[in-house]
């Protein structure tokens, strides 16, 4: 899987906002509220995630319609993966101690770590 532009995941955002498939008109609708861009560059974007291989598109009528071929979980997942490995050097300890470096954990917090921990040692 490749990584996304900041751009580029912002389309992919309005995509998996819908149900497919989506045309251009909608992922624009719906961008209209957080950017400005014009049509051009939501039609060169889409068809960047298509090269890509984050959407299949198809013509239909005088509409494109686009279908995910990566859903939000799994590129979630993939940019987290390469975050944790190029700044913590794949270490969990490192990403938590960074993240609550100076914050105090909640009882709650420490139970369900300690849940998260039980569910992972019995799988």
């Amino acid at each position: 899987m490749k990584r996304l532009s900041e751009a580029e995941f912002q389309v992919m955002k309005a995509i998996w906002t819908f149900e497919p498939p989506i045309t251009s008109s909608r992922v624009m609708r719906h961008l209209s509220g957080e950017k400005s861009w014009p049509i051009q560059s939501v039609v060169t974007l889409l068809g960047r995630l298509v090269e890509k291989g984050f959407l299949r598109s198809e013509k239909k009528s005088k509409e494109r319609l686009y279908y995910p071929l990566v859903s939000k979980e799994d590129y979630l997942q993939f940019e987290t993966g390469n975050f944790v490995k190029q700044y913590h050097d794949n270490s969990f300890i490192s990403l938590l101690s960074a993240f609550y470096h100076d914050r105090e954990l909640s009882d709650g917090d420490l139970n369900d770590l300690q849940e998260w921990i039980r569910n992972r040692r019995s799988d």
